[in-house]
């Protein structure tokens, strides 16, 4: 899971440079051709911003950016492509001649996605000689934070390519859903075009501004939807007698005319700026990189309880967690004395009346600190599943500075001791070099099927006994072993194989 993949990208625009900082922020290298005279500022904004994103959505350290290369030949860029994403303008002409080029050029097993939202493979591969790997991989803005991409092939396409490319695309933390057939606009945008008309339509009517509209869209439904989706929002709807009762009591709704989704108003020269008007009105206080900081950050938000959840999107965030610790655990930083496992960017939300971290969001802190280096040491879902795990049955924590909103933390932890059932570990909360708070926590290994304490299991005892023994030779931090003692440190080593 740890492999480096080279991925190219054709095309660096919206959807495009969303594409490459998910693929860069990744861990993976990226080639990209874009003949636009500003590719590089562009794809240099998009990168700078999903980095801050992904800095306040994962609490640990991101792994060791990919590197990028810029080409001014679309050769060159998909020379030796694990995957090749193609991104260009919504014109046939232009994805036969593109896609075309890359299929050519692109080695045997590259997998060829494009980011068309319309588009069936079909008409994709009615202009290429050679169509077998090319597909569609549909994402969604911004493609750095949204894990969907609908993946849809068609006749000519190899067996099986679709799988691969899910495959990959967990690598990277996203969904691939594989759409059962050809139809044009795939699924999603099927679903968004028939919102947009009809919001058209209100507006060409003068029933509502958009400003309206997108209130009615983000304080009501919407706010259904980024969680549940339709029929799982309409299956609570019809109450205790479920979906059934919901298409009897609203389904006759459905023959009334409230809709027009079989038309659409003329895009007309007036109407077309009265929606410029009313969105410049609407959004006009903000500039388009604010705007998008303003999304991410509640996008983020989101994200993040969905993940505390463990439900829909938030669970693709999980994976890709631990996709991300697995990279930086063969990163040097992980095996430096003390370990640097875990950083987090502190969001508004932890914040107290007085505009600083509220205390018990240190003791979150050093505890998401504990489970990295758990992991680092291999106690993995599989680990638990097999009844083992640890409980922490001491804490002695020191609050020694504030720490403001959006400050970014890292936890520096030594093992100061360790024995054959039991971990003694040191935090060191860091705001830059500033020392904000420290945690010393006596954790208990346990058998969980039979509820008392067992010795750790190998090789995690090896590991553990490992970096006692390493880090017996630091000196003792400042504010260790005020209320924890139970595990001398020297000997840790050879106890800690039980």
């Amino acid at each position: 899971m740890t492999e480096r993949l080279k991925m190219a990208a054709v095309g660096g625009g919206v959807i495009g440079g969303g594409w490459i900082a998910r693929f860069l922020l990744s861990g993976h290298d990226v080639a990209v051709f874009d003949p636009h005279p500003d590719a590089r500022r562009i794809i240099g904004d998009v990168i700078a911003g999903a980095e801050r994103a992904w800095h306040r959505l994962f609490d640990q350290p991101l792994p060791p950016r990919g590197t990028l290369t810029f080409h001014d030949r679309l050769e060159a860029a998909v020379a030796g492509a694990d995957w090749v994403q193609e991104s260009v303008p919504e014109t046939l002409e232009i994805k036969h001649a593109v896609l075309s080029a890359i299929a050519g050029a692109a080695p045997a097993h590259a997998l060829i996605g494009s980011s068309t939202s319309g588009f069936k493979p079909s008409d994709l591969h009615a202009g290429i000689a050679k169509p077998a790997r090319v597909f569609v991989a549909h994402p969604f803005n911004p493609v750095y934070l949204l894990p969907l991409v609908e993946l849809v092939a068609g006749p000519a396409n190899d067996d099986g390519i679709l799988e691969d490319a899910e495959r990959v695309l967990a690598r990277v933390g996203m969904k691939g859903l594989k759409v059962r057939a050809e139809i044009d606009a795939h699924i999603a945008d099927r679903l968004l075009e028939a919102v947009w008309r009809e919001g058209l339509w209100l507006v060409n009517d003068g029933i509502a501004t958009t400003a309206e509209i997108d209130d009615a869209i983000r304080y009501g439904f919407g706010l259904r939807w980024a969680q549940m989706g339709l029929f799982e929002t309409y299956r609570i709807a019809g109450g205790e007698a479920g979906m059934a009762h919901f298409i009897e009591q609203f389904g006759p709704a459905l023959k009334w005319p409230w809709t027009k989704l079989m038309d659409v108003p003329e895009l007309t020269p007036e109407l077309a700026a009265e929606i410029g008007r009313q969105s410049d009105e609407q959004s006009g206080l903000h500039n388009l990189r604010t705007l998008e900081r303003i999304r991410d950050d509640n996008l983020v938000g989101f994200l993040r309880v969905l993940r505390e959840n463990d439900w829909g999107a938030g669970q693709s965030v999980a994976e890709m967690s631990e996709t991300l610790r697995g990279v930086v655990d063969d990163a040097p930083r992980a095996d430096a004395t003390p370990l640097r496992l875990h950083e987090v960017t502190v969001p508004q939300s932890w914040l107290d009346y007085n505009g600083h971290m509220t205390e018990h969001r240190y003791l979150q802190v050093m505890g998401d600190a504990t489970d990295a280096f758990l992991a680092h040491v291999g106690m993995d879902a599989g680990y638990r599943a097999a009844g083992r795990s640890v409980y922490t049955v001491e804490t002695h924590i020191r609050h020694l500075d504030e720490v403001a909103g959006d400050a970014r933390l890292a936890v520096e932890t030594l093992v100061l001791g360790a024995d054959a059932k039991r971990l003694r570990l040191f935090h060191r909360i860091l705001d830059g070099e500033r020392v904000v708070a420290t945690g010393e926590h006596m954790l208990m290994h346990v058998d969980t099927a039979a509820g008392r304490a067992s010795p750790f299991d190998a090789p995690l005892s090896d590991r553990i006994a490992a970096l006692a023994a390493r880090h017996s030779a630091e000196p003792l931090p400042e504010g260790a072993g005020g209320a924890i003692r139970a595990i001398a440190r020297a000997p840790a080593a050879a106890e800690a194989r039980g």
